[in-house]
């Protein structure tokens, strides 16, 4: 047989599905994939069963249906201060995977250059190499992740089409500040060139923080395409709804890309989430609150077993460092050990880096789970811990 593409045969099950088939082989607690154990808002979920029975389910217009296209725009206002033409500046996407694809469809041409920060979520790398375009990795380092500018400064040159990058950021925590986005928009001024703006964990910000949209800034307005998610805002990672806002200019290359991926979403399902999206704002403040709660549910006792908690401002996820508990393996070999023996799965975050020389002590915990569940996990890696000495903790094999 002759070679299928390259690309996708060189690329490896995401590291989620792998995870997450272990855990459900070692019966553990699932604590890596980032999806919630509890459903959306009740009225959410009846408002997209209820549409499911109104006669209404054939093709919907490719770019939305105009009860959610109009709520997007109405959204962007409301919390952004952004004025948006719901008919010629919003398309609805099968989740947020799909947007990002489009928008990177819709500017990329083959040798263009798209600049990357890491760690980055997985599907980043692999689509812009798809489209033939050249990524330039610019890399964040823990414990606080700042921006290295002079490092993001030389990775823009000439052939520098776009920019894709992740704020609140997956899986670091971090919160992109004003003065970080300021710096990013004067790049992409200066070299003439778009953002896509992955923005699905908008709402979920701790401590005071606040989402800032790169879009908001000036003479950003044109250049940015805004990407949010209603599995993330509504807890309903099931349905793979997106949303994408962008300039009227940006709006039909985008809408192409997204005909040529999956043409529409589901109708009932865009109905739903238009609801929740004029929600009233003690919904969307207390889905910051209800996550910072077990936020630092999880730090507290991952921090009293031992391990180096790093900060989180956003998202559903905490970094942590292994190597206070003594292990001397890497993360991947700890991820393993732990969903194997400790009943308990994390992701090690190396899968977040396209490059071997990554920093290899470091697993990322989901916190978007029942609090039952969140102390099950403590108490079962404390009792691993003990059984193994608590300190060290030798690596397997």
């Amino acid at each position: 047989m002759r070679p299928q593409n390259a690309l996708l045969s060189a690329t490896g099950t995401t590291i989620f599905t792998v995870m997450s088939a272990l855990a459900n082989q070692h019966q553990a607690i699932n604590l890596g994939q980032g999806f919630p154990d509890y459903d959306g808002p009740d009225d959410v979920v009846r408002a997209a069963a209820d549409a499911l029975l109104d006669g209404r389910n054939q093709y919907p217009p490719m770019t939305g249906v105009p009860e959610l296209r109009n709520a997007v725009a109405a959204h962007n206002g409301r919390f952004y201060g952004l004025e948006v033409d719901p008919n010629a500046e919003v398309v609805v996407t099968s989740g947020a995977t799909e947007a990002i694809t489009a928008c990177l469809m819709a500017v990329l041409n083959p040798g263009d250059e798209c600049v990357l920060i890491e760690p980055l979520y997985d599907t980043y790398l692999p689509v812009v190499k798809l489209l033939g375009a050249v990524p330039k990795l610019v890399r964040l380092s823990p414990p606080n992740w700042e921006l290295p500018r002079a490092e993001l400064a030389a990775a823009f040159g000439p052939k520098t089409k776009a920019i894709l990058f992740n704020t609140p950021m997956n899986p670091t925590g971090k919160v992109f500040t004003a003065a970080e986005l300021a710096f990013i928009a004067d790049l992409i001024a200066r070299h003439d060139c778009y953002a896509i703006c992955d923005e699905v964990y908008e709402h979920l910000t701790f401590d005071g923080w606040k989402h800032i949209p790169l879009m908001t800034l000036p003479g950003m307005r044109e250049r940015c395409m805004r990407i949010g998610s209603a599995g993330k805002t509504f807890s309903l990672t099931g349905w793979k709804v997106g949303y994408i806002t962008c300039d009227r200019s940006l709006a039909p290359n985008v809408a192409k890309a997204h005909q040529n991926l999956t043409f529409t979403t589901p109708p009932n399902l865009q109905r739903g989430v238009a609801v929740g999206l004029v929600k009233d704002d003690a919904y969307f403040a207390g889905l910051s609150s209800h996550l910072q709660q077990k936020r630092d549910r999880l730090a507290a006792g991952l921090a009293r077993l031992g391990f180096g908690v790093l900060e989180t401002k956003g998202t559903y996820f905490i970094t942590t460092d292994v190597r206070p508990l003594g292990w001397n393996g890497d993360d991947v070999s700890f991820c393993r050990t732990l969903t194997e023996e400790a009943k308990v799965t994390a992701i090690p975050v190396t899968a977040f880096y396209a490059s071997e020389d990554a920093p290899s002590h470091y697993a990322r915990f989901a916190f978007c789970k029942g609090d039952a569940l969140l102390d099950e996990a403590l108490a079962r890696m404390e009792r691993w811990l003990a059984a193994r000495g608590s300190r060290p903790v030798a690596a397997a094999g």
